[in-house]
């Protein structure tokens, strides 16, 4: 007889230093580390969401690696790219509930039919829980930012350099020029 037990969010606490993983149908799905282009552009997205913090007093701008604890069938946390939050902070524990906006920045390895749907399947995690706005970035290939909102989850503005992404209802006023992504 085996016994199997799902992954918990203690899990997570105890995941070694520089790790990152969510928990998705009851496992610790671990997620390497990014590239230079994604990472940087990550990074980017966080600095301007941190204006936008600061400018309206709304919630938190958070960079990668951020853990918030989602209570869905299948999934348990999400951990995006760069987000904004309006929930309360918990000091050093995850964040409950789901960002209003999450970026999500394709790595290397998030190209092809089972990456495609792997990043459906997770923004429907993602409005499923709460997020009003979620950003699939592309910065290796196509060079654009597929905006998706949860009110139409399957019809995504595409924007692309020389544009502005936008991110309303989930943060009103604030819009990220695509260049920024690169240098």
């Amino acid at each position: 007889m085996s016994i199997k037990t799902e992954a918990t969010i203690e899990d997570l606490y105890r995941l070694p230093d520089n790790c990152k993983a969510e928990i998705v149908n009851g496992k610790l799905v671990l997620m390497s580390p990014t590239g230079f282009l994604p990472g940087r552009a990550g990074g980017e997205i966080y600095a301007s969401l941190r204006g936008y913090e600061r400018l309206t007093k709304s919630g938190y701008a958070l960079p990668d690696n951020v853990g918030f604890l989602v209570n869905l069938p299948h999934c348990r946390s999400l951990s995006p790219d760069a987000a904004f939050y309006t929930g309360k902070p918990t000091g050093g524990k995850f964040l409950n509930g789901a960002p209003v906006f999450a970026a999500e920045v394709r790595s290397e390895n998030d190209y092809g039919d089972k990456a495609e749907e792997d990043m459906a399947n997770k923004r429907c995690d993602y409005f499923a829980a709460g997020t009003l706005v979620v950003w699939d970035v592309d910065v290796l290939k196509e060079e654009v930012i597929r905006v998706y909102h949860a009110s139409n989850p399957e019809q995504p503005q595409v924007y692309r350099r020389g544009e502005m992404a936008e991110a309303a209802p989930a943060l009103p006023g604030w819009s990220f020029p695509v260049d920024d992504l690169f240098f």
